[in-house]
Parts: C-alpha cells; structure tokens; sequence
C-alpha cells in the first residue's frame, strides 16, 4: 500500500503568533493517527518557530518554495541547505501559483527538483491544467507535458521519493472540486504517463495528491479512489479541525 499524505499549504496566511496557534492545534488534533503522513508548509518567516511547535509531535515541517542554489545573488530565495537547517524535510515545487504569478515554468520546477533530490528534503511537485485547458479539452496534454519537462532526468524513487500533486488550477479556491470520478481519472492518467516514462513499478509507488478545493465533507469519497494517496490542502488547512478532519479521512484507523 502507498503513503497516505495530508499536506497543508498555508499560503501566504497567518502571521507569526497565529501561525504557532495552528500549528499547536494542528499537532495536537492529528495525535494517535500513525497511518497518515502529515505536513504542515507555512510561510517562510514561520518555520522556524513552527519548527518548535510541532517538535515531538507526528507533524512534518514544509516549506512552499525552494531555490536550485545553495547560495548567490537570488534576492528573495531560499536555499536547500536554509530550510534543512530550520527544521524541513518537506518542500512544495511548482504550485500553480507559483507558475502564474511569478513565472514559473516546466524548466524551473525542474531545476528546483533536481536539486532537491540531492538533499535530505522530499518534493511534493504540482501539475495542473487550467480552466481554459480543462474547457477547451486540452488537459491531458498540459498534465504530460508539465511531468515530462517537470521529471526530466529525475529518479522517482530517491529519497523517499517524489510526491506528485495534481491540482485542477479551475478548482484551487474556488469551492469547486474535481468529482471523485474526474479525480481518479486524472491520477490514473498521470500514473500512466510515470509507467511509461519510468515503469510500472516505480509509478504504482508514487504517492499522488489531490489538490483543490478539497475539505473534510469531500476527502473521504476522493481520497478512496484507487490512484488518489491524500492531498495537498489549501483554505481548510488554515482550520485545525477541518484539517485534522481531512487527516482522518485519509486515515485506515
């Protein structure tokens, strides 16, 4: 069976005081479920001291962007060897709005991850298509061509391995999700596209996420589709309990 993930990405919410307060909530409402991995990715002014909120507890520490350098003239960044030392293991890479706002391309996500792999942190990667992709029925198109450039030259199974997260950029805030059936299909779709890019193997054990207008009302019906392994949690992660919800949807316990 693969990793059940719940990732939560926080976005650019909560200031420091309030982001501790989640996180304490967070640790403390997911304490006993062992089957779930759970990770909490704030903003980067906080993961040091969400670091030592979440200390000793079953949470993991994400950061939501990572730079290829480990150091250099690349105001604003943040290197591998930066986040290590503040307590991740966790770092999300090429998230939509990443993409759409500050011009992330298939090239970036790719230098990010390959670097990345060379450390001690594991990769939750984002693909997606947009609304006028998914209207105009170009989806599959832009979800292959965005692993393809994505993965290049990429082991999957290195370092605990890749986390794939599929999200609907049509769905991501707008309290409209996937159908389970859409879901599934999608997540069948990419794990095809890893079957033939590296084999069979390798992509029955990739962990794939959902992303997008996932709750704690809709996670149980998508998260036991076949291809779907958890998800990766924008507007309800910012609730302890709608997110600890999510992590007990996903749970087998």
């Amino acid at each position: 069976m693969r990793e059940r993930i719940i990732a939560g990405n926080w976005k650019m919410n909560t200031t420091l005081h309030e982001g501790v307060e989640l996180a304490n909530s967070v640790a403390h409402a997911v304490a006993g479920i062992k089957d779930v991995t759970v990770v909490v990715c704030p903003p980067a002014t906080h993961l040091s001291a969400v670091a030592d909120a979440i200390r000793g507890s079953t949470v993991g520490l994400g950061a939501q962007n990572v730079h290829w350098e480990e150091k250099g003239a690349y105001t604003g960044e943040i290197s591998p060897p930066m986040l290590e030392e503040l307590g991740c293991r966790w770092v999300i890479i090429g998230h939509s709005e990443r993409r759409h706002w500050f011009g992330e391309t298939d090239k970036t996500v790719n230098n990010r991850l390959r670097r990345t792999i060379k450390t001690g942190l594991r990769p939750i990667v984002c693909i997606g298509e947009t609304l006028e992709d998914y209207e105009s029925g170009r989806a599959y198109t832009v979800i292959e061509a965005q692993l393809k450039g994505g993965l290049e030259d990429v082991p999957l199974t290195g370092q605990g391995g890749v986390v794939i997260a599929y999200e609907p950029v049509w769905a991501i805030g707008t309290g409209r999700n996937a159908t389970p059936e859409e879901a599934q299909e999608a997540h069948g779709f990419i794990r095809k596209i890893l079957s033939r890019m590296y084999d069979g193997d390798a992509a029955d054990r990739t962990v794939i996420l959902y992303g997008g207008s996932m709750n704690e009302k809709n996670a149980s019906e998508i998260i036991a589709c076949e291809d779907v392994d958890g998800g990766l949690i924008g507007g309800a992660s910012l609730n302890a309990d709608k997110f600890s919800g999510i992590v007990r949807a996903a749970s087998m316990g």
